[in-house]
């Protein structure tokens, strides 16, 4: 039985986790924190963020699952580096700053960060090298769409995918929307964010030349698609030596 502490619990996907938790035979709730008071989730008290250390020295989980905001991310992956508990980060919109500061983390504790925990995007984003490396001259363009509550833009997703294309077709311009005189240039890659509703997450790959289109798609119909990864990655976690993973690690 794998233990799971959950930060951010009053959130979305903080709740998402509980309840993919609680449906699960091989995994227990350790205990749950939010920023301010909630009622219980899926039969877990959800406890005041400011006793995270206290509460990872009492109840020693096995792992701790975070759907939160930078700031607080990374004040939570150091006090698990402080009580040797293994995390998961579904955070994204890091700084540099904050990047060392979980990089340093990694030392002391296994560490698996990850802007998405569909395992179709996985494959996903293998069909797009493929794409990219057999059409090397077509242009590109990339959008993604999510909820309107959504702070980073582009998405974490769409950052990694942007380093995909850049290992295959090397550097290029990344042109953030456009507007005005601008006609395309030949090394860039057009990148779109929208944001409206409550849109899961939606990103598209549109590949056009030799008077053709290929667009790739992939959409996430629930939540419940990435808290039910971030668990994947847990269970895979536990255990491992200190340092950085991925989620493509795990699969």
């Amino acid at each position: 039985m794998i233990t799971v502490a959950v930060t951010g619990a009053g959130g979305q996907m903080g709740r998402e986790v509980l309840e993919a938790v609680a449906d699960r035979e091989d995994m227990a709730a350790a205990f749950a924190v939010n920023r301010t008071s909630v009622p219980p989730i899926a039969g877990t008290t959800v406890e005041d963020e400011g006793d995270l250390p206290r509460l990872l020295e009492e109840h020693d989980p096995d792992v701790l699952v975070d759907f939160t905001v930078p700031d607080a991310s990374t004040r939570y992956v150091e006090a698990c580096a402080d009580a040797g508990v293994a995390a998961v980060v579904g955070t994204t919109g890091f700084s540099d700053a904050q990047l060392e500061l979980l990089a340093d983390a990694a030392r002391e504790i296994p560490l698996l960060r990850a802007p998405n925990f569909s395992r179709a995007m996985t494959a996903f984003r293998d069909v797009i090298r493929e794409a990219v490396a057999a059409l090397d001259d077509y242009d590109i363009e990339l959008s993604e769409t999510h909820h309107n509550r959504k702070r980073d833009a582009p998405s974490g997703t769409a950052n990694d995918i942007l380093d995909d294309i850049e290992e295959i077709r090397g550097d290029f311009d990344r042109v953030h929307g456009r507007e005005g005189d601008q006609p395309r240039e030949g090394d860039e890659v057009g990148v779109h964010a929208l944001r409206a509703g409550d849109i899961r997450g939606e990103h598209e790959l549109l590949l056009a030349g030799n008077h053709e289109v290929l667009t790739l798609t992939h959409r996430a119909e629930s939540r419940g698609v990435f808290a039910e990864g971030a668990l994947d990655a847990a269970d895979w976690l536990v255990g491992r030596p200190a340092g950085e993973y991925d989620f493509e690690d795990t699969v």
